[in-house]
């Protein structure tokens, strides 16, 4: 369970996040939607204690992250997986060693043990036998998968995906939705979803919050977001006209 409470985020005079309160239940899959600059990235650094909150508290498990010790931290990022909106894949390294780097630098696992590790995760978004090949090498949508592959190395509770599809042609951005879904259903993992693409907070959440002004100014299912009577969400999801 992750529960924001009383959150406060300010950069300076800048208000980013403004007094907010979630609850997030295990496997739920959650959207986050709102407009350029609202805060959405920056919720998902405080998850990760990226960020420390101005005020108010991240709860997970009961525990406020924010008075984690070192070796605390380390676990429970073990356990929240992430997913860049570039990426964020090692250029240096092959497909092997970029899902396999935090297993090396936060396990005693043997090689072969890692290397067992590494083909299951990469089995799971189906890209076997892609190991030696270099990012340069890969597709936009296979880099998306190899990154998704490497959150999942430590078999994480919560998986937050920052602008997962957002980039991608139509026929990549509905085949990261089904993995994001498979993921969901067959690994019970909670997603935390930031996007622009409604049609994959449509296909892949069970929940939809909008962001405003540093607070939560709706919540709702798909279809409930998308029979607003809110004429700010309203403005949102159908671009104004």
């Amino acid at each position: 369970m992750i529960k924001l409470y009383k959150l406060k985020k300010y950069f300076g005079e800048v208000k980013v996040l403004d007094g907010i309160d979630l609850d997030i239940g295990e496997s739920e899959s959650l959207a986050i939607i709102g407009p350029s600059g609202c805060g959405k990235s920056t919720l998902l650094k405080l998850l990760l204690r990226l960020e420390i909150p101005t005020s108010g508290a991240v709860l997970i498990d009961g525990m406020d992250i924010s008075r984690l010790s070192e070796e605390g931290l380390i676990k429970m990022r073990k356990n929240t997986g992430m997913i860049f909106q570039s990426a964020a894949l090692f250029d240096s390294m092959n497909v092997f060693e970029n899902v396999a780097f935090a297993l090396r630098q936060h396990t005693r696992l043997s090689d072969k043990e890692i290397a067992k590790v590494v083909r299951n995760k990469l089995k799971l978004v189906d890209l076997d036998g892609t190991q030696e090949l270099m990012p340069s090498e890969l597709s936009g949508g296979m880099q998306k998968r190899v990154s998704i592959a490497r959150a999942l190395a430590f078999d994480p509770k919560t998986i937050l995906y920052d602008e997962p599809t957002t980039g991608l042609d139509p026929i990549t951005s509905v085949n990261i939705e089904n993995l994001m879904i498979k993921l969901s259903r067959e690994l019970k993992v909670t997603s935390i979803i930031v996007t622009h693409v409604l049609q994959t907070v449509y296909r892949v959440a069970n929940r939809i919050l909008m962001l405003h002004d540093g607070r939560f100014i709706e919540t709702g299912t798909p279809a409930e977001t998308q029979r607003t009577a809110n004429p700010i969400v309203k403005k949102f999801i159908t671009g104004g006209l």
